[in-house]
């Protein structure tokens, strides 16, 4: 599957008009040409929590949403990504729901990470726990097998309820393996184009390690299951929060990446007024990468950023970040904070409202997101210039309903009367129009207080200046004549 060099879209089912069908309208209403990249939708399965991210299964979608003929028709249009939790399944689905009713006579019971098959005893033992990157307190939970009587401890890794709601599934179990095929085969049915492998970084459990993208193994599962989408035409992006070799390891294994480095970088950058960070970052990044500034959990800091930025300067950023009214998630592990207890996991905030709802300055964020090589992805919240939502996270207490809010489609109309979101579509228009985006990439270095990016290809040349003390953007372009034409951004 050939991915475009193009602006894709990310959005929840439901965020844009209520609904799948809403979200087709919207998009060919008032979007026609913005998305030609694709567009990411956000888990529309049944879900029994995490917002879509406890999928029941993948073989159906939430009739609140709309059906599987909806993402077709979406499909005709636009390259769909969607997301496969390859780490965990809800615990609501109809396999582990067999599973607590019949415990080890479960058809399905080969599905789960039983303890047993990390500890041979099946007890948990503290000291290998304590090597392990946590996102939770305990990496499992305690369940009751109905028929029995017994319990049951399984692995969850994730899940903010105990026991969770997310199981973890055994990649390494043939039934597991089986799950998959059918989960991709109904993909391809459906016009899905891309799969986001979402949490793949944790799939891997073996004792003595962090239990998280665990060297060899990891390749090759991901090795099997590329091979699998492969033959399906479909393209793979693992989603992988971790030290930015790591994401490096897997460009060089000739997976598409993740750049979770840029959204601190560019804030960083205009923050601070000071692009040095910001170009030995463009100087070495690999290209074959999703970028992004906001998305539906927040800005990447620990471990994206380990060992590239000095705890003391992020702090300080941090509490930039925290005056302007964003909100915190943590590391949980000790072992994984910094030395000096830096704990922070992400920013979460819109990134409108933590550049201080400057439209100037947020423009210039854009425009180097949509310099920086690879395929850019606009969040919806970022692409209606909204605001931190903090009644949101009032009625829900997660945080993260900060950046996550709704839009009606007479919302959509209010925010497209915005300036900073028309000259925002003007952007993503030169960014999918101009040819010499396909071409090759340069930064020019010159003072701390500017930004110099350009591309070039047969003879068409743009560049992008900002200067950081007023952040105004500015592109020089060829035009059809060979003329060279300014736009202010």
């Amino acid at each position: 599957m050939a991915l475009k060099n193009k602006v894709q879209l990310i959005t929840y089912p439901d965020s844009l008009g209520g609904n799948l069908q809403a979200l087709n309208h919207v998009l060919s209403t008032y979007f026609p040409k913005t998305f030609q990249g694709g567009v990411h939708i956000l888990p529309p399965f049944p879900s029994s929590g995490d917002r879509g991210f406890a999928p029941l299964t993948y073989l159906e979608i939430e009739p609140e949403f709309g059906t599987w003929d909806d993402i077709k028709t979406i499909g005709e249009e636009y390259d769909v990504l969607l997301d496969l939790m390859v780490n965990h399944i809800s615990r609501k689905s109809k396999y582990f729901q067999d599973f607590l009713k019949k415990g080890r006579k479960s058809a399905y019971a080969d599905y789960f990470i039983t303890l047993d098959k990390i500890w041979g005893d099946g007890e948990p033992v503290q000291e290998d726990i304590d090597k392990m990157f946590l996102r939770r307190s305990l990496p499992y939970s305690t369940f009751t097998i109905e028929e029995t009587g017994e319990e049951e401890k399984v692995w969850t890794t994730f899940g903010k309820t105990d026991p969770s709601e997310q199981i973890d599934l055994d990649v390494k179990s043939e039934k597991v393996k089986q799950l998959f095929y059918d989960f991709f085969h109904n993909f391809k049915q459906n016009n899905v184009k891309i799969v986001r492998l979402d949490a793949v970084g944790y799939v891997i459990k073996k004792l003595g390690t962090s239990c998280f993208f665990v060297e060899p193994d990891i390749y090759q599962f991901l090795d099997w299951i590329k091979d699998l989408a492969d033959s399906l035409d479909i393209a793979l992006l693992p989603e992988v929060h971790a030290h930015y070799t790591i994401q490096y390891k897997l460009a060089e294994h000739g997976c598409w990446i993740y750049d979770f480095i840029l959204p601190y970088r560019i804030l960083d950058t205009l923050i601070n007024k000071n692009s040095t960070a910001l170009y030995d970052y463009l100087e070495t990044r690999p290209e074959k990468q999703f970028t992004m500034l906001d998305c539906h959990d927040g800005i990447p800091v620990k471990p994206d950023m380990d060992d590239l930025i000095d705890t003391k300067e992020a702090k300080e950023l941090v509490d930039v970040c925290l005056e302007r009214g964003s909100n915190l998630s943590l590391i949980m592990s000790d072992e994984h904070k910094d030395v000096d207890g830096f704990d922070v996991h992400q920013i979460r905030c819109s990134y409108y409202s933590v550049l201080n709802c400057d439209d100037d300055a947020y423009l210039a964020a854009r425009a180097i997101q949509l310099f920086t090589p690879g395929i850019p992805q606009v969040y919806y919240v970022g692409l209606l210039a909204g605001e931190n939502n903090h009644k949101k996270i009032e009625e829900t207490g997660d945080g993260r309903e900060i950046n996550r809010q709704n839009f009606s489609v007479e919302e959509i109309e209010a925010s497209l009367e915005k300036d900073v979101v028309q000259r925002l579509l003007k952007l993503i228009d030169f960014r999918n129009d101009y040819e010499a985006f396909n071409g090759d990439f340069s930064v020019q270095k010159s003072a701390d207080h500017e930004v110099i990016m350009g591309w070039v290809k047969d003879g068409k040349q743009c560049s992008l200046f900002i200067d950081l003390n007023n952040s105004q953007s500015i592109i020089k372009y060829t035009g059809e004549n060979g003329e060279i034409i300014k736009y202010y951004v």
